[in-house]
């Protein structure tokens, strides 16, 4: 068992679940009832990528990372490959059980855009982009039928993930300060989107956005202090340290979106889940 919950970042997974809240907020379709399903929906898409993850990598990681699942032996190529289908399948059912039709239309590119990217698109200059999708995807996967509506914080979610992506490639032998400080602004892009994004003024009130931009302010400097020494000095050490960094940040930054469209409540829950990601992360690496 802990080779699996290894295998798919298990606690990782906290940072996903507030994809839909944040879509959900912005849509102005908030997760009651069956629809509470659907973060669970997002949690098994994400665990199911990263298996799908490891599987694909087996042979980069008997070389580069040895102790991983796959390459140590604990988990064979075929167990992994079989938990991520049996994962993108949970995902499938879950929202659709969750949404209905409306979320069916948009899990099904999201389990396509997750497979893409762990066997296509990864590793080509194409992948960062691909992941952002992905995301998106989830955001909108909360939207239940007004995908419209939450565009902005889909957008706000997949900017974020596009400089993370591409500074997660440098873990294992550094990146360059080009990379960190691409990754950096996409991080102001995110922050300025995520407190100013379009129809959150409809719900007013001077304490909501004070809310909303402490969050925010939270987000932007442990994502951003991260990055930026990153920026000073590449190294794999301080990619890696930017990348957790990034991979933990999506859960400030999904709260900063749900106050910032009223859902002041669903904001201050996403909260509480970051200390607890964090100490998971000592026992089970998000990366």
């Amino acid at each position: 068992m802990k080779a699996y919950v290894e295998l798919v970042r298990a606690p990782a997974a906290l940072t996903a679940v507030g994809d839909t809240v944040a879509g959900g907020a912005a849509a102005g379709t908030p997760l009651r009832g069956r629809r509470l399903l659907l973060p669970a929906a997002s949690a098994a898409f994400y665990w199911a990528g990263m298996a799908l993850n490891d599987w694909a990598d087996r042979e980069l990681d008997a070389v580069e990372r040895p102790e991983r699942p796959i390459p140590s032996g604990r988990v064979s190529a075929g167990a992994a490959l079989a938990t991520g289908s049996a994962l993108t399948a949970a995902g499938l059912v879950l929202a659709r059980l969750g949404g209905g039709k409306r979320a069916w239309r948009t899990a099904v590119p999201l389990a396509a855009c997750v497979w893409a990217y762990d066997t296509t698109l990864k590793g080509t200059a194409f992948g960062p982009v691909g992941m952002a999708a992905c995301r998106a995807l989830d955001v909108l996967l909360g939207a239940g039928g007004r995908e419209r509506a939450a565009l902005t914080a889909a957008g706000v979610l997949g900017v974020h993930t596009l400089g993370v992506t591409a500074l997660s490639a440098g873990e294992v032998h550094g990146t360059s300060r080009g990379t960190a400080g691409g990754a950096l602004a996409a991080t102001a892009v995110s922050t300025t989107l995520a407190a100013r994004g379009t129809g959150g003024t409809r719900r007013g009130g001077r304490w909501r956005r004070a809310f909303t931009a402490a969050l925010a302010g939270a987000y932007a400097s442990s994502v951003g202090g991260a990055q930026y020494a990153a920026l000073r000095e590449p190294s794999a050490r301080h990619a890696r340290q930017a990348t957790k960094a990034g991979i933990h940040g999506m859960v400030p930054l999904q709260a900063t979106v749900a106050a910032r469209y009223g859902a002041v409540r669903s904001a201050a829950f996403l909260v509480t889940v970051l200390p607890l990601a964090r100490r998971l992360a000592r026992k089970v690496s998000p990366t």
